[in-house]
């Protein structure tokens, strides 16, 4: 028996509903398009399938403008947990009535001479235009040496990580000091774990600053607007790690020093794994610093702003290292480990998309999510043009901007033949750089 989806024709299909596919939606539907949104799973899912347990938001609630559907709650300075997150998303599709149909896996996109053809899960559909909403977090990347490592270590993705009491007794080493990195290894470190952490090089960005939260002076001195077209090395922008940061427990900095004062075990990027033992390299100083150098830059900045502008703003001491690394460790033997966390990062998964949009890496050529083939979009990409493309706060901008892209190409009809358009400059985007680039076979 056929799914009643099989054989439909959308103006529109919206392949992804996440907050990016959602937040599509409610811009096509106020223009009157006809749509429709497929989700894999359920909508919230990401949130509440692949986050741990005291996982939170980074940015505050009221940065949380899903379009038509700002945050309303009680506490616009705090940070939203996962389940109220989840919540979040789910009242939004709730609220606007959104087409969305969950439990429908898109498997292979193509391009036809009357369109596009989305092959799911639950049969065929046939659509105008198509938006990519699918996220940059795809596939958990865990790197090859995984493979060497002993059977009777637990290894997890951060995906897969949801609280302490879920890993074994004993040590745990922790890879990689982006935003999840750093915050599942505090979390163990709270519940009194002896965590082992590999530095890379993500920089770290202050809680507070002068008597704001930090993203609230950004937000007012135009960071989160600024496009991608405004830097001169715009493959640079997408490719950089997110800062460091956490809205746990109200929001504080994440200092790596402070838990290694605490005992935490620091150690450069992994290097790899050979003869019972991790071996890392010797930058962990060199990391550190590097971090704390973004942080106070920004506050540099923000001390900039508040000059020229002739802000009111109490004046605060900056920060001082509160340890430094006396030696950095080579190795680490594996005698006492008994779990891994590999805060690696997600990859792409596009090989279901039977369109040569992409460049040699595998990035979507595409301008402000406009791709070089005529009627395909992608939303929700970090730095799709913004710093908050990716983010509740820059979504509904880059929605808005595909929408009116789709009415014009909507109400025009579509060309007899496509029109292939220059892409803009490949870019790309990644997690923290965890490891080196060479590893002990």
């Amino acid at each position: 028996m056929s799914h009643p989806l099989h054989g439909r024709h959308h103006s529109v299909v919206v392949i992804g509903g996440g907050q990016a596919g959602l937040a599509m939606s409610h811009c096509l539907r106020g223009r009157g398009i006809d749509h429709v949104v497929l989700e894999r799973d359920e909508i919230g899912h990401e949130w509440r399938d692949r986050r741990w347990d005291t996982f939170c938001l980074v940015t505050p609630n009221w940065q949380c403008q899903l379009p038509g559907f700002p945050y309303r709650g009680p506490d616009p300075d705090g940070f939203m947990g996962r389940a109220e997150i989840v919540s979040y998303i789910q009242e939004y599709a709730k609220a606007f009535e959104l087409p969305v149909i969950e439990g429908v896996e898109a498997t292979r996109l193509r391009l036809t001479p009357h369109g596009f053809l989305v092959r799911t899960s639950q049969g065929d559909v046939t659509a105008e235009q198509v938006v990519l909403a699918t996220g940059p977090y795809q596939v958990p990347l865990i790197p090859r040496m995984a493979e060497r490592l002993p059977e009777s270590l637990v290894q997890l993705h951060s995906s897969q990580y949801r609280n302490p009491d879920g890993l074994p007794p004993g040590e745990v080493l922790v890879v990689g000091t982006g935003q999840s990195g750093c915050q599942i290894a505090e979390d163990l470190h709270l519940a009194g774990r002896r965590v082992h952490l590999a530095v890379g090089g993500a920089p770290r960005v202050a809680r507070r600053y002068r008597g704001r939260d930090v993203v609230a002076w950004l937000d007012e001195m135009g960071y989160y607007r600024r496009g991608i077209d405004e830097f001169a090395d715009a493959d640079a922008v997408r490719f950089r790690a997110n800062h460091y940061v956490t809205g746990r427990d109200g929001g504080h900095d994440i200092d790596l020093r402070a838990f290694a004062r605490e005992g935490m075990r620091l150690y450069g990027r992994l290097r790899g794994f050979s003869s019972g033992a991790f071996t890392f390299d010797q930058d962990l100083r060199k990391n550190l610093d590097a971090a704390d150098a973004v942080s106070e830059g920004i506050k540099d900045s923000i001390d900039a702003y508040i000059s020229s502008h002739g802000i009111d703003a109490p004046s605060e001491a900056r920060y001082v290292p509160v340890w430094q690394p006396s030696v950095e460790p080579a190795e680490l033997a594996l005698s006492g480990i008994t779990s891994v966390v590999w805060c690696t990062g997600f990859g792409r998964d596009h090989r279901w998309i039977d369109v040569p949009i992409f460049d040699g890496r595998g990035y979507p050529t595409h301008d402000r999510g406009v791709t070089s083939c005529e009627g395909l979009y992608f939303l929700g990409l970090p730095w799709q043009y913004t710093w908050g493309s990716g983010r509740f706060c820059g979504v509904a901008a880059d929605a808005e901007f595909l929408a009116g892209r789709i009415e014009l190409l909507h109400r025009g009809g579509r060309s007899s033949e496509v029109r292939w358009l220059a892409g803009s400059p490949p870019g790309t985007y990644e997690s923290d750089d965890w490891v080196a680039p060479r590893t002990v076979a």
